[in-house]
């Protein structure tokens, strides 16, 4: 058995990375718009900070006055309030007063925060919005074309062009990291939730296993034991010899049906589990066994074999499925068939395959009072190997009940 490799930790500062990405995710899940204000007051701080004088440095017309330059500022930072409400009215109203920015000469550099909102809108809106949000960004850069034709290309177009495609990528990227994150979260709901069902499958057919089992080694045995009972009883005042017999007969079918219901109980077992698999079941050697206590209980039964099962090999669930079917097939015999009834059991094995028919001369019951649990539970046990079962009143002679069960060669037996 292969032992599990633990897996890799990761390092401290990648958990607490984590961690903190993880708060602040939730944080602006609970709290949108307060989270909203929060960075748009940070970047209304910051324009507000490079319109109060450091915007001249970088200005292709450093003498604008101080009061277009506020509004301006306010302009290119506060529509970020509305980035994920309505983002493409944020870049619009962005854009123009990045328009009015170069054509005045002022060349803020608060421009660069629209592209907040170009990832905003490359992160949530469908990607065809993307065509819309590059046409905004064409009116600054053609005012810069335009009014200052030599020293605009190198310091405002081509650094807009770039910064608006790693941006977009950059937005697309994340993008696809989170739908392949929620689709790996949604599969692995899917599979959590197929697993409680296959569970459930499991759980339910092992309990029908069990209650088919108990069925057979409870219906049987307890049928036996009845009729040994009976015929004890009716024994013991003229034949204490034969009362005797029937009583340990019925001690040892007791026995029997205690140890089959140990054997069984065992797989439910934690502490034991290589125990029940290792017990041995009713195999088709044991049906002699089973035919001499059921006559012990008062019921003749013919038997007739034809074949080996040794030249033709028969597994073990299937040798299984013959064994119960017979037993189950000879109690109803033992409740149904009345005092007078006989019994003949035909087992014939060919090529693999396996045939059984059992059929009684009974007349007491009703013809459907055999039709309970216990057919049911062996068209189940037929149904696991292909087999065919049929079960009803016997044609001819008229009178009585017919079983026949039909069980192919099972293709991986090599």
């Amino acid at each position: 058995m292969t032992t599990p490799q633990p897996q890799p930790q990761p390092h401290p500062l990648t958990r607490h990375l984590q961690r903190s990405t993880q708060r602040v995710r939730g944080f602006d899940r609970r709290h949108p718009l307060v989270w909203d204000a929060l960075v748009t007051a940070f970047f209304v701080i910051a324009a507000l900070t490079d319109g109060a004088g450091g915007w001249r440095s970088t200005a292709a017309n450093p003498d604008v006055a101080q009061g277009p330059i506020v509004v301006m500022s306010l302009g290119l930072s506060v529509p970020l309030l509305w980035r994920r409400r309505h983002p493409l009215y944020a870049l619009a109203v962005m854009s123009a007063t990045t328009t009015a920015s170069n054509w005045t000469g002022a060349w803020l550099q608060a421009a660069l925060i629209q592209f907040v909102v170009v990832f905003t809108i490359a992160l949530r809106l469908p990607l065809r919005t993307l065509g819309a949000a590059a046409a905004m960004t064409v009116p600054p850069m053609a005012v810069c074309a335009f009014t200052y034709p030599r020293d605009s290309w190198d310091q405002l177009i081509v650094p807009q062009i770039w910064s608006f495609l790693v941006v977009t990528l950059a937005g697309i990227a994340v993008r696809s990291r989170q739908d392949h994150t929620r689709a790996l979260v949604e599969r692995a709901h899917r599979l959590e939730v197929e697993r409680d069902q296959q569970a459930q499958l499991s759980a339910a057919a092992e309990r029908t296993r069990i209650a088919r089992e108990m069925h057979d080694i409870i219906g049987h045995n307890l049928s036996v034991i009845t009729g040994l009972a009976d015929g004890g009883s009716y024994a013991a005042a003229k034949s204490p010899e034969r009362a005797a017999q029937a009583l340990d007969a019925i001690g040892t079918t007791s026995r029997q049906a205690l140890a089959e219901l140990r054997r069984l109980l065992d797989v439910l077992r934690d502490d034991a589990p290589e125990a029940a698999h290792l017990a041995p079941q009713p195999a088709l050697t044991d049906l002699a066994h089973l035919i001499d206590g059921v006559r012990a209980a008062g019921l003749p039964v013919h038997s007739t074999v034809n074949g080996h099962p040794d030249l033709d090999p028969v597994t073990a669930g299937r040798q299984l499925t013959v064994y119960r079917v017979v037993q189950e097939a000879l109690t109803n015999t033992l409740k149904h068939g009345g005092p007078d009834a006989t019994a003949t059991v035909h087992v014939s094995y060919a090529d693999g395959a396996v045939t059984v028919e059992v059929t009684d001369t009974g007349t007491g019951g009703a013809p459907d009072s055999r039709t309970g649990r216990g057919l049911t539970g062996m068209r189940e046990r037929t149904a696991l190997y292909g087999g065919t079962l049929d079960a009803g009143p016997r044609p001819d002679p008229p009178g009585g009940w017919r079983v026949r069960l039909h069980l192919p060669k099972d293709t991986e037996t090599p």
